[in-house]
């Protein structure tokens, strides 16, 4: 009962915030993946829902791991069939599940048989104490509440049966590590469609003719803005920019909040509505430079991916980002994308691209190129987690 007010509460969610049709839509995709057919392999990914993080951590994964000799599949953890498949696969990675009667029956189903148990987080919400201090807490509703009562999986986390946990950074991987877990790091990538849908944007934006430009495009794709802290770190700088330079345009998805200083500039922003994966990415190659603000030093900021970077680089748009821990990773500062520690350093990494299309265009190369070599399911280059798989197999 608990996990059906959960997922009641995001449907709500979901309705509210993508509108009927393209909410119905993903409410039902959710619906429709209890049913969907899962045989046997090596791995089997379980998940707690069907949103973006899943389709990384799961469909994703599950993808480089196929690309690598492994068999996979992927279910969600209310599949009414979900305990039967313990007999059928050797690993199961558990990814955003909660810990309800039928998770607790299947890993004891799993333990009878010594088979592999994984942890996979891509997020910090095992541990239930950061959840207050996030903004997301203040929108969340009841029924959303529940599942942070306790962290996320940490019941399946502190189970000493589990050795092993993978998660998307280098930050994570050390809070995993307190916990006694031997930790790999397997990044979020891009899959086949990904790269596929990006060629033919690729493609498309090589045959228009080039038009002098009249605006310079700033695009923020990070979800909601109302109560976002993360982009209210970057208003000043904004505030700045837009007021010293008359062509630029702000793209947004999601609302403006009411309060927001920016308001000022409310003819120049543009609002963008939430859209299926595919015409994400012809928006994100509409814009000349995307904005990945998080605050430094935050826990949940920390915790954060490089997807941002990544896929803004493989349809040719070059970043300025954070300076957390992974966006210092993975960005060379000055040379594939920007970091920028404060509005000084945000101010200043902007004008150079918004003064210098020749520098926008040789960092969006470079930012494509890496995304290409280090961020799609078929670059691989996590044997060493590999190859404890193919030992438990």
């Amino acid at each position: 009962m608990k996990l059906f007010l959960i997922k009641l509460g995001k449907a709500i969610k979901v309705l509210q915030r993508d509108g009927i049709f393209n909410g119905g839509k993903r409410v039902l995709s959710y619906f429709f993946s209890l049913f969907r057919a899962v045989g046997s392999g090596d791995v089997l990914f379980i998940t707690g829902g069907v949103g973006d993080s899943a389709l990384f951590r799961t469909c994703h994964y599950s993808e480089e791991l196929e690309n690598n000799g492994f068999k996979c599949s992927v279910t969600i953890q209310n599949n009414p069939f979900l305990t039967g498949y313990a007999d059928k696969f050797k690993v199961f990675i558990f990814h955003r599940a909660i810990f309800t009667p039928r998770i607790e029956k299947l890993i004891k189903k799993i333990k009878a048989q010594n088979k592999e148990i994984i942890f996979e987080t891509d997020d910090l919400i095992f541990d239930s104490k950061y959840f207050d201090n996030l903004d997301y807490a203040k929108n969340v509703n009841a029924l959303e509440r529940k599942q942070f009562e306790k962290g996320i999986g940490e019941e399946i986390l502190k189970d000493p049966y589990v050795r092993v946990c993978t998660t998307t950074t280098q930050y994570l991987a050390e809070k995993l590590r307190e916990y006694g877990k031997k930790v790999f790091v397997v990044p979020n990538k891009l899959s086949r469609s990904d790269v596929e849908i990006a060629e033919k944007i690729i493609e498309l934006k090589a045959k228009k003719t080039e038009e002098s430009a009249k605006s310079v495009k700033l695009g923020y794709f990070s979800g909601t803005i109302s109560h976002n802290k993360d982009f209210a770190s970057i208003t000043d700088a904004l505030m700045e920019i837009i007021e010293k330079y008359s062509n630029i345009e702000l793209f947004l998805v999601g609302p403006l909040d009411i309060e927001s200083k920016l308001n000022k500039f409310a003819g120049r922003i543009k609002q963008l509505p939430y859209v299926p994966r595919n015409e994400h990415f012809e928006n994100v190659s509409k814009i000349d430079i995307n904005l990945a603000p998080l605050e430094v030093g935050d826990p949940f900021c920390e915790a954060k991916s490089e997807l941002k970077f990544f896929e803004a680089g493989i349809v040719g748009v070059p970043t300025v980002a954070s300076a957390t821990q992974t966006f210092k990773e993975a960005i060379s500062d000055g040379f594939d994308g920007f970091v920028a520690n404060d509005t000084i350093e945000w101010k200043n990494k902007l004008e150079k691209l918004i003064l210098s299309p020749e520098l926008r265009s040789t960092m969006s190369l470079r930012a494509r190129q890496k995304a290409l070599e280090k961020y799609t399911t078929r670059s691989g280059g996590n044997e060493e987690f590999y190859n404890y798989l193919r030992s438990k197999i």
